[in-house]
């Protein structure tokens, strides 16, 4: 079966449609947040750099792939500092996705709204109305002033006249009612609007950048009203406009409700199916990828496991062996959580020389890798009786005494030792014990050192523990002729 049939039959798979449609829904998601802070064009980055990355993987650009595996950790945590206005929005929005805020007279606040912003405009007085969405607006705003008052006309006129404290500020409208005045909106960051706008203009796209909210201005220079909306700026050429974009923002219902409310769903289908289309080949060039048959050569450890009863691994040990492996990329990228080591049952064996060879069962190698080589291909064990013996401890005297002086004596107590330890082999000593490290030239007198003993791994105590190992070292002054 070739790469394409496979790819179909997987594409087929429910698990497949499901890692398709969350991808597709997360960049949708990803790139409506993004457009809406004026940042879309992270977005088109983001894409490109994981077009590169899948290209790289496809015709094997081994110094590109090294490049994107050993930056990207840092280049996550960049975007994550950088980008974290964005980022918060981001979950902001998916939190915000469940809520829905208390809504009253709908049509009626509407209306009143509508009208008296129409007549503020006819005379030219400025004004700035906030109707928050669903996500809080509470950390993004300061300032102001708390009413909590029913929605009046001479209310509203009354915020903002211009001998009113708060007229400057903006009035925010919740559950139908006025929560508050005089209040300071953050100015927009993006660059949408020009310099021909005033600081009121900037300040409503700036809570509409950074907020689900609805923001309705009236311009004095102008004489016109204005709504903003997810970070975009329509005029509105009647109080019925006003009324029915109010309304429009009150039943709004998820994060795609402001797209449909604007009468753009050809555009919104052709965004999603971009969508679609990136993370169908995004998928599939990963399937692709992780399905390439390469070869990987590692080095693992060697384990010995403890031997019967009365016998020792004598000899020198092999603690690694490099491995040649073959599979597909997948399961050769994910081997190290198999945590791959040679296994040398040593319980299994009598006394005497035995030979294992690595194989893919004592690698405990998943099943869809197999094994070309290893070097070495066999390892020698040779297992000994352990036999009871007495060997003398030897001190590991460094350096040299100060000038002037010499040793006179080295005593040590205890100077032997019965340990359990392989026979010797054909009249050569195989085992032996010393002390750790005992330092002359920081010696200049008589002195009494405790010292721990260094034995081969072969080697036991037969009293269960090493004792401690009293070095006396006696000196005298030592004269030139």
């Amino acid at each position: 079966m070739n790469t394409t049939n496979i790819l179909f039959l997987q594409l087929l798979s429910w698990q497949a449609l499901l890692d398709i449609g969350i991808i597709t829904a997360s960049l949708y998601f990803l790139y409506r947040t993004l457009a809406k802070l004026g940042t879309w064009k992270i977005f088109v980055g983001i894409c490109f750099a994981f077009l590169v990355f899948v290209l790289a993987s496809l015709l094997n650009l081994e110094g590109v792939e090294w490049i994107f595996r050993n930056i990207s950790h840092v280049a996550v945590l960049a975007m994550i500092v950088i980008f974290q206005p964005e980022l918060r929005k981001i979950f902001e929005k998916i939190v915000s996705l469940y809520g829905r805020r208390k809504l009253g007279n709908q049509r009626a606040t509407s209306e009143i709204i509508a009208e008296t912003l129409w007549k503020l405009a006819k005379v030219k007085c400025g004004a700035l109305v906030v109707i928050p969405g669903k996500e809080s607006i509470t950390d993004k705003i300061s300032g102001g002033y708390t009413l909590n008052a029913n929605v009046s006309a001479p209310i509203i006129q009354s915020i903002f006249d211009h001998h009113s404290p708060g007229h400057d500020g903006a009035m925010v409208l919740e559950s139908d009612r006025i929560s508050s005045f005089g209040v300071r909106l953050p100015i927009s960051q993006s660059g949408t609007l020009g310099d021909e706008y005033g600081t009121r203009h900037h300040a409503a796209m700036g809570i509409s950048e950074q907020s689900d909210a609805m923001i309705l201005l009236v311009s004095e220079e102008r004489a016109a009203v204005s709504m903003f909306s997810n970070g975009k700026m329509r005029p509105m050429d009647s109080p019925a406009s006003i009324v029915d974009a109010i309304n429009s923002h009150n039943q709004r219902i998820g994060f795609l409700g402001a797209v449909y409310e604007s009468g753009t769903k050809i555009k919104t289908i052709a965004q999603i199916a971009t969508c679609l289309v990136i993370a169908t080949i995004f998928w599939s060039s990963l399937v692709v990828v992780n399905q390439q048959i390469i070869e990987k050569l590692i080095t693992v450890p060697v384990e010995y496991t403890s031997p019967n009863t009365g016998l020792v691994l004598v000899g020198e040990k092999v603690n690694e062996v490099k491995v040649h492996l073959t599979g597909t990329k997948s399961d050769l990228d994910n081997l190290s959580t198999f945590a791959p080591r040679v296994t040398v049952v040593l319980n299994d064996m009598s006394e005497g020389e035995r030979v294992v060879l690595v194989t893919k069962e004592n690698l405990k190698l998943p099943k869809n890798i197999t094994i070309l080589d290893a070097v070495p291909a066999a390892l020698e064990v040779v297992l000994a009786e352990i036999v009871q013996k007495t060997v003398p401890i030897v001190p590991q005297l460094v350096g040299k005494i100060p000038e002037g002086k010499k040793i006179k004596n080295i005593k040590i107590e205890p100077d032997t030792i019965q340990v359990l330890a392989p026979p010797d082999r054909n009249g050569i000593k195989t085992v032996n014990a010393s002390t750790t490290p005992v330092y002359l030239n920081s010696i200049e007198s008589t002195s009494v050192i405790y010292c721990k003993i260094i034995a081969q791994p072969s080697m036991q105590p037969v009293d269960k523990k090493w004792p401690d190992v009293k070095v006396t070292i006696e000196l005298e002054e030592y004269k030139t002729q």
